[in-house]
């Protein structure tokens, strides 16, 4: 095992040395979402020092109004991913279609990504993220963007918050690795990270209650805080899916009534995350089937989300299921 401290690159490329077959390919396509999100972090860090606060006045292809951070962030992910090579195609949560780039014609990998989630907290300084996920390149076509999310070579996400911290999986377990700002390099500092089997926190916003389709979620939350639990919920998916990554407990985004095929976006939020959390030994779910076996149908396909330790989401599904 790595020991903790140890950088980024180096633990990638000491990864990489365990496949003799590797071409170093995908070493370099996930450097090169280090170098973005590093840029990324650094926009964010000076967010109130210089105008890149508030709305663009613009709406993205969800139907959402666009932050300037956003359509920044979104930028800067494109420049970096398209001038690695490594990537045929990339698609992102800001924008309507793929890109398929002439400098990664001979990419083996495509991507997509959500490239600030969370980003309505911007203004009001509250923990945000990138997301990412990466399969193979198989047709060359876009319906290498609709398999399946247990197929992904490598998700993982960034948060933005306290300190910086990148976690990804290549299928292998999940690391963590926290920014050392005075060194301006990721250090692994969550080895091999394993979620608790039952945790003790409920993350899912419960001002949506009367709108819930499921009636049997309602007993569930219920059945929650008689036992005890504690509700969090950030409003940010990547600092509320970290927080359980660590402590334990689920979190949860279900559809409504406004939001029938559930809110959260599949390829960009709900497969990475569910990649993440099933590799750390929780359960990810609809409700009705594991996210990592739905093969998307559509670019911006959404999704009900349920993540967690294996206790809970067990108990979730004798609810709902």
């Amino acid at each position: 095992m790595a020991q903790i401290g140890t950088d980024l690159n180096r633990f990638i490329l000491e990864e990489e040395r365990k496949y003799p077959q590797a071409t170093g390919s995908l070493s370099l396509a996930l450097t090169a979402i280090e170098t973005a999100t590093k840029i990324i972090g650094s926009h964010i860090r000076q967010a109130g020092l210089v105008d890149i606060l508030g709305k663009t006045g613009k709406l993205n292809v969800q139907g959402e109004e666009v932050q300037k951070l956003d359509e920044l962030a979104n930028e800067i992910m494109i420049e970096h991913l398209l001038d690695s090579g490594e990537f045929f195609a990339l698609s992102s949560e800001e924008m309507e279609e793929p890109i398929f780039s002439e400098k990664g014609k001979n990419g083996k990998y495509i991507i997509s990504f959500d490239p600030l989630d969370g980003s309505s907290n911007i203004d009001v300084n509250v923990s945000i993220g990138t997301i990412f996920s990466i399969h193979k390149k198989v047709t060359g076509t876009i319906e290498d963007f609709f398999q399946e999310g247990y197929k992904q070579v490598a998700a993982g996400y960034i948060v933005y918050g306290s300190s910086t911290m990148l976690v990804y999986s290549t299928g292998k377990g999940v690391n963590g690795f926290t920014l050392d700002p005075s060194v301006g390099m990721f250090l692994l500092s969550h080895p091999n990270m394993k979620m608790p089997e039952k945790g003790k926190i409920y993350s899912i916003n419960e001002a949506n209650a009367k709108k819930w389709i499921d009636d049997g979620l309602v007993d569930f939350v219920e059945s929650l805080k008689e036992k005890g639990y504690t509700s969090r919920y950030i409003g940010s998916m990547v600092a509320d899916v970290h927080r359980t990554l660590i402590k334990g407990g689920i979190f949860a985004y279900p559809a409504d009534k406004k939001n029938t095929n559930g809110k959260l976006r599949l390829l960009y939020e709900a497969s990475p995350m569910a990649f993440l959390i099933t590799q750390a030994g929780g359960l990810a779910t609809t409700g009705k089937e594991e996210i990592l076996n739905i093969k998307a149908k559509s670019i911006h396909q959404r999704v009900p989300v349920f993540l967690g330790s294996k206790t809970e989401i067990q108990e979730l599904l004798s609810y709902i299921a």
